[in-house]
């Protein structure tokens, strides 16, 4: 069976990442998968493609100049008639919708569309106008929560026969090395700041947007009980924001315990050296850093919003909070910086929860099995 996956990208963020480990999996039980990559050319994003590539992967590239441009559907229907797919499967808008259309001129028998995100702007009349469009040009659709998989019935209009949810799902991960990646991070932060090793370190990896609630970040932190004025946030990750997040760090009295480290391709290694890995998101597709923190034998607090409970449960691995709190962020910290056992606990409970809920193995399995019953003849 050869299914062609299209999406536009502009960075490998979650999406991106996610079919970084889908693909290659895919091509590993026999599904001859494909990637058409739509790409804005002032953003490349070679890396996506190249790690694509390396993995055995093929790729094909196409421009795509600004968000209404339709002729990018002639190329990829001829894209898809050089491929000849039995399905194609899309993710994110513009490859949901262009793709969609695209498979129809070229007669592709099949369309999977993937929801990745619940973002506030789908809400919009065109918006869910024009996926309910997409919804019903597809054979079936792939949520990669409960909590996208009800925004799609609810605000997009999909059949609830037609979605169903696959989560997301990490590869086997070496064991973390948490006396090496505690060096290494402080290392990468000793230009500004010596530390010992026994500092502990709050920790927050993602793009600095509004989504991600760093500013609650900055304000928990400032909030924190005298008791742990000695310990830093290191945030890891870039954005529009910086800036004004780095300014409200100074005007809040912390800059000189907070640490922006900007975007690190070694993130995933960096996390190992946390105490807490903190996520104050207003809202959020999956969070498939989440489960790299759980990778890492880390405890983590949390937004309780959107799928975060799916991935987080709370007491048990980490702990939640209601969105835009603060207050109740830094209580939270203030609890799990006062107790080591417990974050112990938590870090490693939640280590076994990955392992066992969120693997790639199950999410691959899963959407072989959705291929294979849409279209039993390949």
């Amino acid at each position: 069976m050869r299914v062609v996956h299209v999406i536009k990208a502009t960075r490998i963020a979650g999406a991106e990442r996610h079919l970084i480990t889908l693909l290659p999996g895919l091509r590993a039980r026999g599904i001859d998968a494909r990637l058409i990559l739509l790409y804005a050319p002032a953003h490349p994003v070679n890396d996506l493609a190249d790690a694509l590539t390396m993995a055995g992967v093929p790729v094909a590239r196409i421009p795509i100049r600004h968000h209404a441009d339709t002729t990018v559907i002639g190329r990829i229907r001829d894209s898809l008639r050089a491929d000849t797919p039995s399905i194609v499967h899309s993710h994110l808008i513009h490859a949901d919708l262009f793709a969609s259309i695209a498979s129809m001129l070229a007669r592709v028998p099949h369309r999977v569309i993937s929801r990745h995100n619940d973002d506030p702007f789908r809400r919009r009349l065109p918006i869910a106008l024009a996926n309910r469009t997409i919804w019903g040009m597809a054979d079936a659709g792939i949520a990669i929560s409960e909590s996208i998989r009800a925004f799609c019935i609810q605000v997009e209009g999909a059949a609830p026969d037609k979605i169903t949810t696959i989560h997301y799902g990490l590869p086997p991960q070496p064991a973390p090395d948490s006396a090496h990646a505690r060096m290494a991070l402080r290392q990468a932060i000793a230009a500004s700041s010596a530390l010992d090793n026994e500092t502990p370190i709050v920790g927050f990896v993602g793009r600095l947007i509004a989504q991600k609630g760093g500013s609650d970040a900055l304000r928990a932190f400032a909030l924190l009980d005298d008791a742990h004025r000695a310990a830093r946030l290191v945030i890891v990750g870039d954005g529009d924001l910086r800036s004004a997040l780095e300014a409200e760090a100074a005007a809040l009295g912390i800059r000189a315990r907070t640490h922006f480290l900007g975007w690190r391709d070694d993130a995933a290694g960096l996390m190992a050296g946390f105490d807490i890995f903190l996520m104050p998101s207003l809202w959020e597709g999956f969070g498939l850093v989440l489960l790299e923190a759980m990778a890492a034998a880390l405890p983590i607090v949390a937004s309780n919003v959107s799928a975060i409970p799916e991935v987080v449960a709370h007491g048990e691995t980490g702990l939640l909070v209601p969105p835009r709190d603060p207050a109740a962020l830094a209580q939270a910290i203030d609890l799990l910086l006062s107790d080591t056992p417990l974050r112990r606990h938590l870090g490693l409970v939640g280590q076994e929860r990955g392992e066992s809920v969120f693997s790639a193995a199950r999410m691959i399995d899963a959407t072989v099995a959705l291929y294979e019953r849409i279209a039993p003849n390949g």
